[in-house]
């Protein structure tokens, strides 16, 4: 016999109760009938189960709202270095136009759901934004007002992050640089103001460029295929407004078309000679980058003006130069706006309303109080608007200080589809909270609050959280992350995609879990601690590595290498030709000395491939070159980037070079020979042939 040490008497009573209704044909059912009183209310058994989802209240009684005084210091991140293991993000917005800066000074503009300016998800490069170049005239010298895309290291190096603007100082050679960003509340425009002051003794000649690629359309399509996607975008210069207007020719009737402006307004002093640029080719130059643009470079055969391109160009840019003369201690502004319009008629109008330095002046201004108002709209305060901030990063830039353990990324079995059942689409970063004593319930509000913040910012995040109270009766904690989101100002994103998804942890399978934690970019768990304590103590901690210690300088004892030029070549073009046989295309390459476009040869059989540029750049792929890449394949046929590449290294003078043109050019030339079904790199550096 077995001892049963507890039961519930109405399990048994309603096991007994379906017996009696399928074998004595409805004995209780029959008795509440026979009762006039309970014949009377017969019809509401007619009615349909009602789909209403149960009541929370409007308006959170246990809500504290939290106020602060006017006079209380705005909290602002300060950063010292570019040089952080992620970069750290600020996000600036007018619930239209949306702006992301990183504190090396990359980021994104975006308007809408149309990308204003080409971004990857790059945490190592970070080189993707609006940009300024400047430059003394006559060292030739050259940085940018921020860290990227120069690279440059300053002399001094500051970043600040608050929730209304951006700033960036730094000082190199004597010229203090002062750069705000903000968005202007009132138009869908971003105002980046540079003050350049002259610490030295002696008058200079500083030259002032600006940079941005411009996409003009939805970023998922710019980054299947951007060369397809410049295609249609038109550049046109303004000149009497110093001013590039750019659109998209539209594909089809029902294609709506778009105007983005760019102009650059010098205040305080007369500038000399405005130059403009919309080709990207002529600004970068073939095998450059961002970093060292052909641009920024003199010499006899480039003009110190850009050269006033505009139309349909290949590969859309827009990049504005003027050049300026400062005393010594004088100081110049210079306002560079970006934004767009509907027509051709309103950013016009933007441009022109916005050469005005009184009304420029205004957008700090309006920046802050909507900031504010934004910030009471959610209840949140300016410190937890830098809490969110921090987060956002670890969102936008993916990196392993917040995620799942990779022991448990290495079980997943499973794909994207895995999520649908969730109601989850997948194509949205994914943040996971895992919660389980309503104790913790304050994680929900923070997170919520930060969903509503982001979502207001322009970034769009799915919010998970697993309610894991096993409770099977009175769901208490369930009941309290849905009463504190329906009463929220995210209710109406209950369930759609970028919005926050509610779901019971003990009805999620294995499989399921351990896909969704694979999948979240960060992950908050109520048993380590508040959202900030998270944060804090799980970011990611950069390896250090030892510096190379050098044991000869470069030059000691170099033994020379005859340099070997093939000369017996058919039909030459000045750049290559064929051998003599016709069995392979050798290239010769050297600084300033490069194909106008990549020349690529492709290795192939039916299941695996790879192709190959003069410059050593490659993609390979397995089965489908589109599908299915094993290394990365950029699409440009400028700056030829590779997700491949081989370096070369002196042990014991530490210089090094690539065996290919690129990734690192030497002075010396390359030979690249294409054959059927092979590439062959030759190049000889400081005695070392390879």
């Amino acid at each position: 016999s077995v001892v049963v040490r507890s039961f519930m008497a109405h399990h048994q009573g309603m096991s007994l109760l379906s017996l009696a209704y399928l074998l004595l044909n409805c004995p209780m059912q029959k008795r509440f009938e026979s009762d006039p009183m309970f014949q009377s209310t017969m019809l509401l058994l007619q009615e349909r189960i009602p789909r209403a989802v149960a009541y929370y209240r409007q308006v959170a009684e246990d809500k504290i709202m939290r106020k602060t005084s006017k006079h209380d210091k705005v909290p602002a991140r300060i950063f010292t270095t570019p040089h952080t293991p992620v970069p750290r993000v600020q996000l600036l917005s007018n619930g239209r136009y949306h702006v992301m800066i990183t504190n090396a000074g990359g980021g994104y503009s975006r308007w809408n759901e149309i990308a204003l300016t080409r971004w990857r998800e790059d945490s190592t490069r970070d080189n993707w934004g609006t940009f300024c170049y400047i430059r003394d005239v006559i060292s030739g010298e050259f940085w940018s007002t921020a860290y990227q895309p120069t690279l440059k290291q300053p002399e001094r190096y500051e970043a600040i992050f608050s929730d209304a603007k951006v700033e960036f100082r730094r000082r190199d050679n004597e010229i203090n640089t002062h750069t705000e960003i903000a968005v202007s509340p009132e138009d869908d425009i971003e105002l980046r103001r540079v003050r350049i002051t002259n610490r030295s003794r002696r008058a200079r000649q500083i030259e002032l460029t600006s940079y941005a690629e411009v996409v003009l359309a939805i970023p998922a399509a710019d980054a299947l295929h951007p060369a397809f996607s410049n295609l249609f975008v038109q550049t046109e210069i303004i000149r009497d407004r110093q001013t590039i207007l750019c659109t998209r020719r539209p594909r089809s009737k029902d294609e709506p078309s778009h105007w983005m402006f760019h102009l650059m307004a010098l205040h305080g002093t007369e500038s000399r000679e405005v130059s403009y640029e919309t080709d990207r080719l002529k600004f970068i130059g073939r095998g450059n980058t961002q970093a060292n643009p052909q641009a920024m470079n003199w010499s006899a055969n480039i003009s110190e003006t850009l050269s006033d391109t505009e139309g349909s160009v290949l590969d859309p840019i827009v990049a504005i130069r003027c050049g300026v003369k400062l005393e010594a201690g004088e100081s110049v502004t210079i306002d560079i706006v970006s934004g767009i319009g509907d027509t051709r008629d309103k950013a016009l109008g933007l441009a022109e309303k916005y050469h005005d330095r009184r009304l420029t002046d205004r957008v700090f201004d309006l920046a802050q109080t909507h900031s504010q108002v934004v910030l009471r709209q959610i209840n949140a305060t300016e410190s937890d608007a830098q809490i969110y901030g921090r987060l956002a990063g670890f969102i936008i830039y993916s990196n392993s200080s917040l995620r799942v353990n990779p022991k448990i990324i290495l079980r997943n079995s499973r794909g994207q589809s895995g999520l649908w059942g969730y109601a989850i689409s997948g194509d949205l970063p994914i943040i996971l909270l895992q919660i389980g004593d309503h104790a913790n319930i304050e994680l929900v509000r923070q997170l919520e609050q930060a969903h509503a913040y982001w979502r207001l910012k322009g970034m769009s995040v799915d919010l998970v959280i697993w309610n894991e109270d096993n409770a099977i009766y009175r769901q208490f904690l369930h009941d309290q992350i849905k009463e504190m989101i329906t009463s929220g100002t995210e209710a109406k994103v209950i369930d759609k995609p970028g919005g926050i998804f509610v779901r019971p942890g003990d009805q999620i399978s294995n499989e399921d879990r351990i896909l969704i934690q694979t999948v979240a970019r960060v992950i908050i768990k109520d048993t380590r601690g508040t959202l900030v304590e998270q944060i804090n103590r799980r970011s990611l901690i950069e390896a250090v590595i030892p510096r190379f210690k050098p044991t000869r300088s470069q030059h000691a004892g170099i033994r020379k290498t005859k340099e070997i030029v093939p000369t017996d070549l058919i039909f030459k073009n000045g750049l290559g030709g064929f051998t003599t046989d016709g069995r392979e295309y050798v290239i010769t390459t050297k600084p300033g000395s490069v194909t106008p476009a990549p020349w690529v040869n492709v290795l192939a059989n039916p299941h695996f491939g790879s192709v190959v540029s003069e410059s050593g750049s490659a993609s390979t792929w397995s089965e489908n070159a589109h599908e299915f890449r094993i290394t990365p394949w950029n699409n440009d046929p400028v700056s030829d980037v590779s997700g491949e590449a081989f370096y070369i290294r002196d042990e014991e003078t530490g210089h090094f070079w690539s065996p290919t043109p690129l990734p690192c050019r030497s002075a010396k030339p390359y030979i690249s020979r294409h054959g059927f079904g092979y590439s062959v790199f030759e190049h000889s550096e400081e005695g070392i042939r390879s």
